[in-house]
């Protein structure tokens, strides 16, 4: 990683007793493509506010480009651009005097706005739709409009929050496109996404955060790495600790965890509905070694589920819960 783009160091934010943010740390070099993953609650949006200059952290501290986001946010937010995840687009206006009023706002003028203004038409697509109203757009096209807004300014840092939401095929590799030369551009960029096929494809490393807490921070490759060949979660009426201890000595199981009904994990006998997880080698072979030990000391399976090594299965595995589209 190069030179810090972003520091983010033991980062609090608290909403009157609950805490949104809970000590997070990390840092993005220049250049970075950096995904954000996390459940709904988890946290994602309160960082952005934070990193965008919207919210104050209640403690801890955050630079970017070694400037405070909030001693100097006025010079921070000449340099960040936001492509938020609702679309804002002044819909009776074409695609280029949307960019043309926001290109004002942000100080362009003459023929340098117009330069830029084609420059991400051509970038985005939609070249040939210039001179046509928002409100004729497709919502995939209205994205990438919005990803152009975004871009006017040539921020140094990018904050794409959640830009694929309700986008066509067509669209969502057009914006991936983008995405991917705004990246050989050099620009620094924070994507959030609840598609974990494009933060495996597009990101330098992925965050994983939940309950305001970062759990895992790594390259998509790293992070799936850990699974192993796959993952194993066995639904059990009773899982107790004999069951447990016979399934971590078989040769190919290299992890068993077991999460009880009230969330906690452990290895003794739980309550009905204990759920186990198990990180294999050759998650096909593993897997008949570990239904024998079930048959064996007859316990019932309610359901079993084999996951494939992806950033998908890293991110249940980390937090028990499936993002939403």
């Amino acid at each position: 990683m190069g030179p810090a783009m972003v520091e983010v160091r033991d980062l609090f934010r608290q909403y009157g007793a609950r805490a949104a943010l809970s000590g997070v740390s990390f840092a993005i070099g220049q250049g970075e493509l950096f995904g954000l993953l996390g459940p709904n609650g988890a946290g994602k949006t309160t960082l952005i506010s934070v990193l965008s200059t919207l919210l104050k952290p209640t403690s801890g501290s955050v630079t970017i480009a070694s400037m405070d986001v909030v001693n100097d946010a006025k010079k921070v937010k000449k340099i960040i651009g936001i492509v938020p995840q609702e679309i804002a687009l002044y819909h009776t206006l074409t695609a280029r005097e949307n960019l043309g009023f926001y290109g004002r706002i942000y100080g362009l003028h003459g023929q340098k706005r117009k330069r830029r203004i084609d420059e991400l038409l051509e970038i985005v697509g939609l070249s040939d739709r210039a001179d046509d109203r928002v409100h004729e757009f497709s919502g995939g096209m209205k994205r990438r409009l919005n990803l152009a807004v975004g871009m006017l300014h040539a921020p140094r840092l990018l904050l794409l929050d959640e830009p694929m939401v309700g986008v066509d095929p067509q669209s969502r590799h057009r914006i991936i496109e983008s995405i991917g030369t705004l990246k050989a551009q050099g620009m620094t960029m924070i994507y959030t996404t609840h598609y974990m096929e494009e933060a495996e494809q597009l990101c330098d490393r992925v965050a994983i955060i939940d309950e305001g807490k970062l759990v895992a921070l790594d390259s998509p490759q790293r992070l799936v790495e850990r699974l192993g060949d796959g993952l194993i979660n066995i639904a059990v009426g009773l899982a107790d600790e004999r069951l447990i201890d016979t399934l971590g000595s078989l040769p190919r199981v290299r992890e068993v965890r077991c999460l009880e009904p009230n969330g906690s994990s452990g290895g003794g006998e739980g309550e009905a509905g204990s759920l186990i997880t198990i990180r294999t080698d050759r998650a096909k072979q593993a897997l008949r070694e570990i239904i024998g030990v079930f048959d064996a000391l007859e316990v019932r399976i309610s359901s079993l589920e084999v996951l494939e090594p992806n950033l998908n299965s890293v991110f249940l595995e980390l937090t028990g819960k499936r993002l939403r589209k």
